[in-house]
């Protein structure tokens, strides 16, 4: 898909590399589409914001759009934030998720949030019941986030992916709908594409 003027690149006054100081804007990588017409589309994408616009938008419509889609991004994310707590409340959520569907086994000795899980929405070590969640996951849907801490949670109970797991994991009865969310934005990272869903 050809991208903005010279190719693909960043917008804003972020590197794509390396963290980002204090008060440095996020890197904002615009992406331009012959086959988009009217509609616009923002998502995060390994640290990185990505805008999806028509081809035929001129550099000031552009510079408007991406204003106002990385916007209602950070409006979006900040109210999911909210809602979903710092670590403490991650917690008391895996807590109830456990009790709701795996008859209260499953008793982690900490859960968190983590900036570092690039290529994992979650993981579990199971030797010290530690959860620990990709903060990338704060952008999506609850019900996501709450199938990411089950399947979690299930590991406690069973360290690998067997039928047996699977069919723990299955007790969550958004299980399926939730795997398929995540596919599909693995998939739209690998290919490129836009999470049409996240935010347009």
């Amino acid at each position: 898909m050809p991208a903005a003027r010279s190719g693909r690149g960043p917008v804003g006054g972020a590197s794509a590399e390396g963290p980002r100081a204090e008060g440095e804007e996020d890197v904002v990588e615009v992406r331009r589409s012959a086959r988009r017409r009217r509609t616009v589309t923002a998502y995060r994408e390994l640290g990185r914001t990505v805008v999806l616009i028509p081809a035929a938008f001129s550099p000031a419509e552009e510079r408007r759009w991406v204003a106002q889609m990385v916007a209602k991004l950070q409006t979006r994310e900040e109210r999911r934030k909210r809602s979903l707590g710092g670590d403490d409340e991650l917690m008391l959520r895996a807590r109830a998720l456990s009790a709701a569907h795996l008859d209260g086994l499953a008793e982690p000795a900490s859960v968190r949030w983590v900036d570092n899980q690039h290529r994992r929405w979650g993981s579990c070590t199971p030797a010290d019941r530690s959860i620990r969640l990709s903060s990338r996951l704060r952008s999506m849907p609850e019900y996501v986030v709450d199938y990411v801490l089950v399947h979690e949670l299930v590991h406690l109970l069973e360290p690998g992916h067997d039928e047996r797991f699977w069919t723990m994991v299955a007790r969550y009865p958004r299980a399926e709908r939730a795997r398929g969310f995540l596919e599909g934005i693995e998939l739209a990272a690998t290919a490129g594409a836009a999470g049409e869903d996240l935010v347009d």
